[in-house]
């Protein structure tokens, strides 16, 4: 492996932190969303369709997820009554996924289990530190996007 200047190591670092985060956050969303009947990845979905009902396409985009581990999670939704799909007025194929009754009340539920949990993993670090971790991340993931736009566009060309 060739050597990695300081920046680069330490971006690595942050790197495999990520992910080590990634696979807490969603043992605890596991745990979170169970008690009504979701997931973690279940979660994700009727949260992005809280707002509106969307083309799977577009949950995934919004998720940074293929289309495919989305519609897979659609169709779990759908067929234990949590989302529907349904007409999508500007396209005649794609239908939307959209929440129903039930789906909104699972929602509701594991909002407030996250509520509780955000509440008490908040309170034993600085806020300072949480501003400082959010924004780093949230700049990492602009450049990210940034980066694999460009990628994007070298690759159609």
């Amino acid at each position: 492996m060739p050597p990695l200047t300081r920046k680069a190591e330490t971006f690595s670092a942050l790197v495999l932190e990520v992910f080590q985060l990634n696979g807490r956050l969603l043992q605890a969303g596991d745990r979170l969303s169970a008690p009504a009947g979701l997931t973690s990845a279940r979660w994700q979905v009727l949260g992005v369709i809280d707002h509106g009902p969307a083309t799977v396409a577009a949950v995934a985009r919004t998720m940074g997820l293929a289309r495919q581990s989305v519609q897979q999670t659609a169709d779990a939704l759908a067929s234990d009554g949590f989302v529907e799909y349904v007409e999508n007025p500007h396209h005649q194929r794609a239908k939307c996924v959209s929440l129903t009754a039930a789906g909104r009340r699972a929602l509701r539920k594991v909002e407030l289990a996250q509520a509780e949990w955000a509440d008490r993993m908040a309170a034993s670090l600085a806020p300072a530190l949480l501003a400082s971790a959010l924004k780093g991340l949230r700049e990492a993931r602009l450049r990210l996007e940034k980066d694999l736009s460009v990628e994007e566009r070298l690759h159609e060309g």
